[in-house]
């Protein structure tokens, strides 16, 4: 009798660990609201990665991810509006000029800090540098040999505000250059040009980006007041809309575990430009190479059923 009732108890005990741990999973997961994700892309190659490798963990758990490809400042009135969920290239202290609106308005919420090392200021091409150009305040005396432009990305980006407002208060000498805004690819094969001639071009330029290695390039000293110190050292944070993280808790937690690395990003990106690897595919390499990264992402993450979400990732990343 002794026998049986211990026995009974140990099996009632597993049992109730468990249908608690079952019902602790299964509560996790979020309603059907929260299926799908709304997230933007400026049209920026890193946040394109980025974009990628959420897309890929999101899939696999069950959700349905949709990017839209929006200008920075019209993401931020989107996820204002509740249009957009998720926004993962909120580039700090550039963007901060534009974001602090929404900010203070409650239009939005900074979920977390999901990149460090990162950086964003002015450069140019190492044979410039080699010839005495190597802080902003060089740029003026060889005004003739830039053309007096300085080259930019997309109309409206905060990083082409920056310059503006540099320009228009006459700092380091440059109240009459101009600068010519493009697409971050329109910029890049101008740099590409520049560099194959030899020519003297100075541009926007930030890390990670295959820039860094397709370019022998030098950033700008001297810039603190327009990009931040050490050389427009940047932090990337994620942000969505209002209520999204208490509204749908489990891609909540998701987000707020989300964080990349410059190296990780930088080979990824050089699959996608380099070696013509498509995005899908450079974001399951990255991810499959990378185990630690991904179980710290989905530590008490699960899929849209409620079952273990490292689990379900895994397997469709073994699947491919």
């Amino acid at each position: 009798m002794r026998k049986t009732t211990l026995a009974f108890w140990c099996l009632s005990s597993l049992l109730s660990a468990f249908f608690v741990s079952w019902a602790s999973t299964a509560a996790a997961a979020d309603g059907a609201s929260c299926t799908s994700v709304r997230m933007a892309d400026p049209g920026w190659t890193d946040i394109d990665a980025t974009n990628a490798m959420a897309g890929v963990v999101l899939k696999a758990l069950g959700y349905r991810q949709t990017v839209q490809n929006l200008s920075v400042p019209i993401t931020y009135e989107g996820l204002r509006k509740g249009q957009i969920d998720v926004f993962l290239g909120n580039w700090m202290p550039a963007q901060a000029p534009l974001v602090k609106p929404f900010i203070d308005a409650h239009a939005l919420d900074v979920v977390q800090a999901n990149l460090t090392g990162a950086k964003f200021t002015l450069a140019v091409p190492d044979y410039v540098a080699a010839a005495g150009v190597h802080s902003f305040a060089d740029l003026a005396r060889n005004a003739s040999r830039f053309g007096g432009r300085i080259y930019g990305i997309e109309p409206g980006a905060p990083a082409n505000q920056n310059i503006k407002k540099m320009i228009a208060d006459k700092a380091f000498g440059l109240g009459d250059w101009k600068i010519v805004e493009s697409s971050e690819t329109g910029m890049l094969t101008q740099v590409s040009r520049a560099v194959r001639e030899k020519q003297w071009i100075v541009f926007l330029a930030w890390e990670p980006h295959l820039m860094n290695t397709e370019f022998h390039l030098t950033y700008l000293s001297g810039g603190d007041t327009y990009f931040g110190p050490n050389y427009g050292g940047a932090t990337v944070n994620t942000v969505a809309r209002s209520g999204f993280t208490a509204e749908c808790a489990n891609l909540g937690r998701l987000f707020k575990q989300m964080t990349f690395d410059v190296t990780i990003e930088n080979q990824m990106i050089a699959r996608v430009l380099r070696d013509k690897a498509s995005l899908e595919t450079a974001a399951r390499q990255a991810l499959s190479a990378h185990p630690t990264m991904l179980e710290k992402w989905l530590d008490g993450v699960t899929t849209v059923k409620g079952t273990n979400g490292l689990q379900a990732v895994r397997a469709s990343l073994d699947a491919h």
